[in-house]
């Protein structure tokens, strides 16, 4: 993937100015022109150029710097590890276009389903001890509206099950929502998608239109026994017959609730078709 000079100062901290003197200067770095006359920048030079950042603040003149990094041989950093580390710092100072651009980059050739388990999800789980409140916002609603995309992005194959998915009413947290319907679309299931913070009636209310095979809800809101066994009840009443699968740590805590009401609970896409698949065969049964 090719950056412009303007995304590449807001990754570095140099500014375009001094990309391009070092340009002139140096011939450092060395961008390639697109059709328009841009100039664009590949990894490789984005990460020198981050190189030489870092060696400059370690108080290195630039001269000094560029000649340790033409003369060191670029040391292999796992890319997911370069894209976390360049999310993180974009966040740490508030740059919402800056982290977004490493989204960008991070996406350019992986596939949907990779690019949820190596970048988007690591990065919704990592957020709250490493990010104060304002930061965390910031960085959840960037990588919300990045998986939202994402799966709003992928084409249906095929005509296979049919899932309806939520987060119970008061839960505003579907980054591992959006997550499962990538995996879900991927593997040719038609998903629902009902999003954040959806009561029971509006459940109801979609079971009744769609007909889905399974609903898939995700308690990521920690919540007592006294909250928890009302939602997951009123839920499996107004999915009834469709059978409810449900997912994450708000929901890990109660298993033996869970269990109990009648719902089934999975980690992954992989346990929660491997449930309707059971299911489905015992139905099957003479």
């Amino acid at each position: 993937m090719s950056l412009r000079i303007r995304t590449i100062a807001r990754l570095t901290g140099i500014r375009e100015a001094t990309l391009r003197a070092w340009e002139r200067r140096y011939g450092f770095p060395r961008p390639e022109r697109s059709e328009n006359n841009y100039r664009v920048y590949s990894r490789d030079e984005v990460e020198a150029v981050r190189r030489v950042a870092k060696l400059m603040e370690e108080g290195l003149s630039v001269s000094e710097a560029l000649a340790q990094v033409r003369a060191e041989p670029v040391v292999s950093v796992p890319t997911e590890s370069r894209w976390m580390d360049r999310f993180w710092e974009a966040v740490r100072v508030l740059d919402a276009e800056a982290a977004d651009a490493v989204l960008d980059e991070a996406q350019a050739g992986l596939g949907a389903t990779v690019y949820c388990d190596t970048v988007l999800v690591p990065l919704l789980r990592e957020m709250a001890s490493r990010l104060d409140v304002a930061r965390e916002h910031l960085a959840s609603a960037l990588v919300r509206q990045r998986l939202r995309r994402v799966f709003t992005g992928m084409e249906r194959v095929g005509e296979g099950p049919r899932a309806l998915l939520a987060c119970p009413a008061r839960d505003h947290h579907e980054g591992g929502l959006l997550a499962l319907g990538v995996h879900l679309k991927a593997r040719g299931w038609r998903v629902t998608l009902l999003g954040a913070d959806t009561p029971a009636e509006a459940l109801h209310g979609a079971c009744a239109q769609v007909r889905p095979d399974v609903v898939a809800l995700s308690f990521i809101r920690r919540r007592d026994a006294e909250d928890f066994v009302p939602v997951l009840s009123e839920a499996l009443r107004a999915c009834a017959p469709a059978p409810v699968v449900v997912g994450g740590p708000g929901a890990r805590e109660h298993l033996k609730t869970v269990f109990t009401l009648g719902a089934q609970y999975a980690e992954s896409a992989e346990e929660l078709i491997a449930i309707w698949q059971q299911a489905r065969n015992a139905q099957n049964r003479p």
